[in-house]
């Protein structure tokens, strides 16, 4: 997790975001490489090179191209990325939807203690179905 300003560009803080990553990930080989899928907004020198610096293959969507089937239409409406259902879960923690910390650790504290909350939830809700 990054914490930036809100006039800057995602694909200025790719680097940033893969080199936070916490979880570990087995080492690409030629027979299964580690893939990265990245939209339309990251289809630019910087973004693939964020994403093959780190060991990754970018899969990124050419800007005005869209997915379509073998006849040439589109099969499936677009889903919802998992970023922006995150984004939309973190939106109800008040302390985020309003900044109130000045200093960006501070306020990036207060994300990581939120997104501990979410996962702690959905663990607890996946025990009682069980």
């Amino acid at each position: 997790m990054v914490v930036a300003g809100a006039n800057v560009h995602d694909c200025k803080l790719l680097e940033e975001t893969i080199e936070s990553i916490v979880v570990e990930r087995p080492e690409p080989t030629e027979k299964s490489p580690q893939h990265l899928c990245l939209d339309k907004g990251y289809d630019n020198p910087t973004g693939q090179a964020a994403a093959q610096s780190h060991g990754h293959t970018p899969h990124i969507r050419r800007i005005g191209e869209e997915k379509l089937d073998a006849k040439g239409r589109k099969r499936h409406k677009a889903r919802r990325w998992v970023v922006e259902r995150t984004l939309g879960w973190l939106s109800k923690c008040r302390g985020i939807l309003v900044r109130y910390a000045k200093k960006s650790c501070n306020y990036l504290g207060i994300i990581q203690l939120a997104c501990g909350l979410l996962w702690y939830r959905r663990q607890y809700r996946l025990a009682i179905l069980r």
